[in-house]
């Protein structure tokens, strides 16, 4: 079975076609006015009717692109890529007519390689700037003379003219890497807010099961009745020793027996007991599912617990900490604790463990999108995945949205481990959430 990489959903980018023609003519429309400018405004002496040919190519390119393609269209990578290519010559060609690296338009080649890098994978922005380099280098060398008044013949230094190529490298790389390393970042976050909702929406979907459960048994309690009369009703008609008389007992103490689960299922979808739930009641159905795995979990409360914070069983809240003690106990050694205080003003839940903690490069950047902790294992087979750094970007994601803050940080030395504390404005914690959407 091949490999999938995650990172590949971010590389699969395109661009839309009415883009780039939109684009191209803003460009054929600049070049334009800058030819006709120095020609009938300066009178300078240059071949304006190559200049202008070149042009008009790229605007016979723009038309074609038009009639054989519908606008709206995306463009695979490479395709794009070679549109971007075609710019770029078609500028090479236009500063080989007017003095190569001494024209002041030269800085236009960071255009194509600009929007490369925003919208296409890293392989094509690479090429295209390394094409727009290699026609720069060549302007330096060969090229008409630039425009000028011939009286004052402009005659610029080599040392200058290198101090432009180096210039224009530069700019290339270091903007073309900024511009790419913007985009990505926001692409990731984009991504991985998506991931959120879905996550949240799968959350709320459970959470509401209790809703469609008491639903149910209010439904289904009038005909049980009913099948519960006639199956009594037979059961006395019948004498006992009729072939089907246990059949007819039997019935009767299924309908029996669906009665009663039919009423558990009511009482645990009450108001009061299920969809309010005290905080130590919310952190053991959190903690539960993680008991189970050799790590020890201890939870701390305070000795008075008549002043409970009662919160509503908050979708976002269950997924979030249950997240975190999830990592928590993938990377103890031997004990993780739970510890909540509160008062009337605020609420406090502090999950440590005695692992190694946070390394010092990743503890700035925790919750960050992409940004993992979980290193391979030594006997883990090469399949198995490493994590994609979402967790805790969701789980910090869905806390913040219940009005919680959270702090990160590791245990004083000599004590290993990691700390992270979660805190609510009491009143906010205590009030149902609402949520939009279908």
């Amino acid at each position: 079975m091949t490999k999938h990489d995650p990172m590949d959903t971010h590389s699969r980018r395109n661009v839309r076609l009415d883009t780039l023609v939109r684009l191209r003519w803003l460009a054929i429309i600049g070049q334009s006015t800058a030819v006709l400018v120095v020609e009938y405004g300066l009178n300078f002496d240059f071949p304006v009717y190559a200049c202008l040919a070149v042009i008009a190519l790229s605007a016979w390119l723009n038309i074609g692109l038009r009639l054989r393609f519908h606008l709206t269209q995306r463009l695979e990578p490479d395709r794009a890529a070679w549109l971007l290519a075609f710019d770029i010559a078609e500028l090479a060609m236009l500063l080989f007519l007017t003095g190569g690296l001494q024209n002041p338009f030269a800085f236009l080649f960071l255009g194509p390689v600009l929007l490369s890098s925003t919208a296409l994978p890293p392989r094509f922005t690479l090429m295209l700037g390394g094409f727009a380099i290699v026609c720069a280098t060549v302007l330096v060398f060969v090229h008409y003379p630039l425009p000028w008044d011939p009286e004052d013949p402009l005659v610029l230094p080599p040392i200058y003219m290198m101090g432009v190529w180096l210039s224009i490298l530069l700019a290339i790389g270091f903007i073309g890497v900024y511009a790419w390393q913007i985009t990505e970042e926001a692409r990731q976050l984009s991504d991985a807010l998506a991931a959120t909702e879905l996550v949240l929406a799968h959350e709320q979907h459970l959470s509401q099961l209790d809703g469609l459960a008491a639903a149910a048994a209010h439904e289904l309690g009038t005909p049980l009745s009913t099948i519960s009369v006639i199956a009594k009703e037979l059961e006395n008609a019948i004498p006992a020793d009729a072939p089907h008389g246990d059949d007819i007992r039997l019935l009767r103490e299924q309908a029996a027996r669906c009665r009663d689960i039919l009423a558990k299922i009511t009482e645990l979808s009450s108001d009061e007991p299920f969809d309010r739930t005290p905080l130590p009641a919310l952190i053991e159905e959190v903690v539960a599912p993680h008991r189970d795995f050799g790590v020890a979990i201890e939870l701390s409360l305070p000795e008075d617990r008549s002043a409970e914070p009662l919160g509503a069983r908050n979708p976002a809240i269950l997924y979030g900490l249950g997240n975190i003690v999830e990592n928590a106990v993938d990377f103890a050694r031997e004990r993780v604790t739970v510890a909540a205080y509160w008062n009337d003003e605020t609420i406090d839940v502090v999950i440590s463990d005695d692992g190694p903690g946070f390394a010092p490069e990743i503890l700035a950047r925790i919750g960050e999108p992409y940004v993992t902790t979980r290193k391979r294992k030594p006997n883990a087979d090469d399949d198995e995945p490493t994590g994609l750094g979402l967790g805790f970007f969701i789980a910090k994601t869905l806390l913040e949205r219940s009005g919680a803050t959270l702090a990160f940080a590791n245990r004083s030395l000599p004590e290993n481990g990691a700390i992270i504390r979660l805190r609510w404005d009491r009143a906010e914690f205590e009030t149902p959430p609402v949520f939009s959407g279908a």
